[in-house]
Protein backbone atom coordinates (compact mmCIF):
# COMPACT_ATOMS: atom_id res chain seq x y z
CA UNK A 1 0.00 0.00 0.00
CA UNK A 2 1.43 3.36 -1.06
CA UNK A 3 1.55 6.25 1.42
CA UNK A 4 -0.45 8.46 -0.98
CA UNK A 5 -2.76 6.99 -3.60
CA UNK A 6 -4.76 8.92 -6.20
CA UNK A 7 -7.18 6.97 -8.35
CA UNK A 8 -9.37 8.10 -11.28
CA UNK A 9 -9.44 11.74 -10.16
CA UNK A 10 -11.72 14.14 -12.02
CA UNK A 11 -11.58 17.83 -11.08
CA UNK A 12 -13.44 20.73 -12.68
CA UNK A 13 -13.30 24.51 -12.69
CA UNK A 14 -16.93 25.24 -13.46
CA UNK A 15 -17.50 23.42 -16.76
CA UNK A 16 -13.80 23.08 -17.50
CA UNK A 17 -12.65 19.49 -17.03
CA UNK A 18 -9.16 20.08 -15.57
CA UNK A 19 -8.23 16.58 -14.38
CA UNK A 20 -9.53 13.71 -16.48
CA UNK A 21 -9.20 10.54 -14.45
CA UNK A 22 -5.60 10.76 -13.28
CA UNK A 23 -4.09 8.05 -11.08
CA UNK A 24 -0.72 8.10 -9.32
CA UNK A 25 0.90 6.95 -6.11
CA UNK A 26 3.75 7.97 -3.83
CA UNK A 27 5.56 5.47 -1.62
CA UNK A 28 6.97 6.43 1.78
CA UNK A 29 10.38 8.07 1.41
CA UNK A 30 10.06 8.66 -2.33
CA UNK A 31 10.40 11.84 -4.32
CA UNK A 32 7.88 11.62 -7.15
CA UNK A 33 7.72 14.39 -9.74
CA UNK A 34 4.77 15.46 -11.86
CA UNK A 35 5.93 17.26 -14.97
CA UNK A 36 4.01 18.95 -17.73
CA UNK A 37 3.50 22.22 -19.54
CA UNK A 38 1.57 25.25 -18.30
CA UNK A 39 -2.12 24.46 -17.84
CA UNK A 40 -1.61 20.70 -17.94
CA UNK A 41 -3.15 20.19 -14.48
CA UNK A 42 -0.10 19.94 -12.24
CA UNK A 43 -1.07 22.57 -9.66
CA UNK A 44 -4.70 21.43 -9.81
CA UNK A 45 -3.55 17.96 -8.78
CA UNK A 46 -1.83 19.28 -5.65
CA UNK A 47 -4.75 21.56 -4.79
CA UNK A 48 -7.11 18.61 -5.06
CA UNK A 49 -4.91 16.40 -2.89
CA UNK A 50 -4.61 19.08 -0.19
CA UNK A 51 -8.36 19.73 -0.13
CA UNK A 52 -8.33 23.23 -1.64
CA UNK A 53 -10.44 21.95 -4.56
CA UNK A 54 -13.09 19.25 -4.38
CA UNK A 55 -13.04 16.65 -7.15
CA UNK A 56 -16.27 15.44 -8.72
CA UNK A 57 -15.05 11.87 -8.95
CA UNK A 58 -12.19 9.71 -7.76
CA UNK A 59 -10.36 8.60 -4.66
CA UNK A 60 -7.48 10.03 -2.62
CA UNK A 61 -6.10 7.76 0.09
CA UNK A 62 -3.44 8.75 2.61
CA UNK A 63 -2.05 5.86 4.65
CA UNK A 64 -4.97 3.80 3.37
CA UNK A 65 -7.62 6.24 4.61
CA UNK A 66 -9.92 8.16 2.28
CA UNK A 67 -9.33 11.91 2.68
CA UNK A 68 -11.34 13.28 -0.22
CA UNK A 69 -14.14 14.62 1.99
CA UNK A 70 -11.91 16.12 4.70
CA UNK A 71 -11.47 19.91 4.91
CA UNK A 72 -8.06 21.26 3.93
CA UNK A 73 -6.97 22.08 7.49
CA UNK A 74 -7.63 18.51 8.65
CA UNK A 75 -5.68 17.08 5.70
CA UNK A 76 -2.77 19.37 6.61
CA UNK A 77 -2.98 18.45 10.29
CA UNK A 78 -2.86 14.78 9.27
CA UNK A 79 0.50 15.32 7.58
CA UNK A 80 -0.18 16.25 3.94
CA UNK A 81 1.47 19.68 3.72
CA UNK A 82 1.12 21.87 0.63
CA UNK A 83 3.75 24.48 -0.31
CA UNK A 84 1.83 26.38 -2.99
CA UNK A 85 3.04 28.06 -6.13
CA UNK A 86 3.75 31.76 -5.58
CA UNK A 87 5.23 31.45 -2.04
CA UNK A 88 2.38 33.33 -0.27
CA UNK A 89 4.37 34.49 2.72
CA UNK A 90 2.80 36.79 5.31
CA UNK A 91 4.47 40.02 4.24
CA UNK A 92 3.96 41.94 7.51
CA UNK A 93 5.35 39.14 9.67
CA UNK A 94 9.01 38.38 10.22
CA UNK A 95 10.75 35.37 8.76
CA UNK A 96 10.70 33.62 12.12
CA UNK A 97 7.02 34.42 12.71
CA UNK A 98 6.20 32.91 9.30
CA UNK A 99 8.11 29.78 10.23
CA UNK A 100 6.39 29.54 13.62
CA UNK A 101 3.02 29.71 11.85
CA UNK A 102 3.99 26.54 10.01
CA UNK A 103 3.85 24.77 13.38
CA UNK A 104 0.50 26.31 14.39
CA UNK A 105 -1.15 22.93 15.03
CA UNK A 106 1.70 21.58 17.16
CA UNK A 107 2.32 21.99 20.89
CA UNK A 108 5.62 20.10 21.23
CA UNK A 109 7.70 23.18 21.97
CA UNK A 110 11.08 21.45 22.27
CA UNK A 111 10.60 19.67 18.93
CA UNK A 112 9.44 22.92 17.31
CA UNK A 113 12.70 24.56 18.41
CA UNK A 114 14.63 21.64 16.95
CA UNK A 115 12.77 21.91 13.65
CA UNK A 116 13.35 25.66 13.52
CA UNK A 117 17.08 25.07 13.98
CA UNK A 118 16.95 22.46 11.20
CA UNK A 119 15.22 24.89 8.81
CA UNK A 120 17.91 27.47 9.54
CA UNK A 121 20.53 24.80 8.84
CA UNK A 122 18.91 24.03 5.48
CA UNK A 123 18.46 27.72 4.65
CA UNK A 124 21.20 29.77 6.37
CA UNK A 125 19.97 32.92 4.64
CA UNK A 126 16.69 32.70 6.57
CA UNK A 127 18.60 32.64 9.84
CA UNK A 128 20.44 35.79 8.80
CA UNK A 129 17.09 37.47 8.07
CA UNK A 130 14.97 35.89 10.82
CA UNK A 131 13.81 39.25 12.24
CA UNK A 132 13.21 40.82 8.83
CA UNK A 133 9.68 41.30 7.39
CA UNK A 134 9.12 38.55 4.84
CA UNK A 135 7.66 41.07 2.37
CA UNK A 136 11.13 42.60 1.99
CA UNK A 137 12.80 39.32 0.98
CA UNK A 138 13.86 38.48 -2.55
CA UNK A 139 11.87 35.94 -4.54
CA UNK A 140 14.39 33.22 -3.83
CA UNK A 141 14.40 33.96 -0.12
CA UNK A 142 10.59 33.87 -0.06
CA UNK A 143 10.67 30.46 -1.74
CA UNK A 144 13.07 29.24 0.94
CA UNK A 145 10.71 30.64 3.57
CA UNK A 146 7.66 28.95 2.03
CA UNK A 147 9.46 25.61 2.03
CA UNK A 148 10.74 26.13 5.56
CA UNK A 149 7.24 26.99 6.77
CA UNK A 150 5.96 23.74 5.24
CA UNK A 151 8.69 21.75 6.96
CA UNK A 152 7.73 23.26 10.32
CA UNK A 153 4.49 21.26 10.10
CA UNK A 154 6.52 18.01 10.12
CA UNK A 155 4.98 16.74 6.87
CA UNK A 156 4.50 13.08 6.18
CA UNK A 157 3.99 14.03 2.54
CA UNK A 158 5.29 17.38 1.28
CA UNK A 159 3.52 18.75 -1.79
CA UNK A 160 5.90 21.17 -3.55
CA UNK A 161 4.39 23.31 -6.32
CA UNK A 162 6.87 24.87 -8.77
CA UNK A 163 9.63 25.66 -6.26
CA UNK A 164 11.99 26.92 -8.99
CA UNK A 165 9.55 29.25 -10.75
CA UNK A 166 10.96 32.71 -11.43
CA UNK A 167 14.28 32.07 -9.69
CA UNK A 168 17.81 32.75 -10.94
CA UNK A 169 19.75 29.59 -11.88
CA UNK A 170 22.00 29.76 -8.80
CA UNK A 171 18.93 29.84 -6.53
CA UNK A 172 17.29 27.01 -8.47
CA UNK A 173 20.39 24.92 -7.74
CA UNK A 174 20.14 25.79 -4.02
CA UNK A 175 16.45 24.85 -3.84
CA UNK A 176 17.07 21.49 -5.51
CA UNK A 177 20.04 20.80 -3.25
CA UNK A 178 17.65 21.18 -0.31
CA UNK A 179 15.16 18.82 -1.98
CA UNK A 180 17.97 16.27 -2.34
CA UNK A 181 18.85 16.69 1.33
CA UNK A 182 15.22 16.22 2.37
CA UNK A 183 15.08 13.09 0.23
CA UNK A 184 18.20 11.76 1.94
CA UNK A 185 16.53 12.44 5.30
CA UNK A 186 13.54 10.33 4.28
CA UNK A 187 11.00 13.07 3.54
CA UNK A 188 8.27 11.93 1.15
CA UNK A 189 7.71 14.52 -1.60
CA UNK A 190 5.30 14.96 -4.49
CA UNK A 191 7.00 17.59 -6.64
CA UNK A 192 5.27 19.61 -9.35
CA UNK A 193 7.81 21.29 -11.59
CA UNK A 194 8.12 22.76 -15.09
CA UNK A 195 11.90 22.37 -14.95
CA UNK A 196 11.81 18.73 -15.98
CA UNK A 197 15.60 18.43 -16.11
CA UNK A 198 16.03 19.35 -12.43
CA UNK A 199 12.93 17.47 -11.30
CA UNK A 200 14.01 14.20 -12.88
CA UNK A 201 17.48 14.52 -11.36
CA UNK A 202 16.12 14.54 -7.79
CA UNK A 203 13.13 12.21 -8.24
CA UNK A 204 12.84 8.44 -7.89
CA UNK A 205 9.90 8.24 -10.29
CA UNK A 206 7.94 10.60 -12.47
CA UNK A 207 4.59 11.12 -14.12
CA UNK A 208 3.91 13.22 -17.21
CA UNK A 209 0.60 15.06 -17.38
CA UNK A 210 -0.88 16.58 -20.54
CA UNK A 211 -4.25 18.36 -20.69
CA UNK A 212 -5.39 16.75 -17.45
CA UNK A 213 -4.34 13.18 -18.23
CA UNK A 214 -1.34 11.09 -17.20
CA UNK A 215 0.30 10.07 -20.48
CA UNK A 216 3.49 8.47 -19.19
CA UNK A 217 5.01 7.20 -15.95
CA UNK A 218 8.32 5.54 -15.24
CA UNK A 219 11.50 5.52 -13.20
CA UNK A 220 13.06 9.00 -13.32
CA UNK A 221 16.22 7.80 -15.05
CA UNK A 222 14.19 6.05 -17.72
CA UNK A 223 12.16 9.21 -18.30
CA UNK A 224 15.36 11.20 -18.81
CA UNK A 225 16.19 8.90 -21.73
CA UNK A 226 12.67 8.82 -23.18
CA UNK A 227 12.56 10.36 -26.67
CA UNK A 228 9.32 12.25 -26.09
CA UNK A 229 10.56 13.69 -22.77
CA UNK A 230 13.84 14.73 -24.35
CA UNK A 231 12.08 16.41 -27.28
CA UNK A 232 9.20 18.12 -25.44
CA UNK A 233 10.55 18.85 -21.95
CA UNK A 234 14.34 18.65 -22.02
CA UNK A 235 15.04 20.29 -25.40
CA UNK A 236 17.57 17.61 -26.32
CA UNK A 237 16.11 16.28 -29.55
Amino acid sequence: MALLEIENLHTYYGNIHALKGISLEVEKGEVVCLIGSNGAGKSTTLKTVSGLIRPRQGTIRFEGEEVIFLPAHEIARGGVVHVPEGRRCFAQLSVEENLELGAYSRNDKAAIREDLAHVYELFPRLKERRKQYSGTLSGGEQQMLAMGRGLMARPRVLLLDEPSMGLAPVLVDQIFEVIKTLHDEGTTILLVEQNAHMALQVADRGYVIQTGEIVLSDDAKALQHNEMIQRVYLGLA
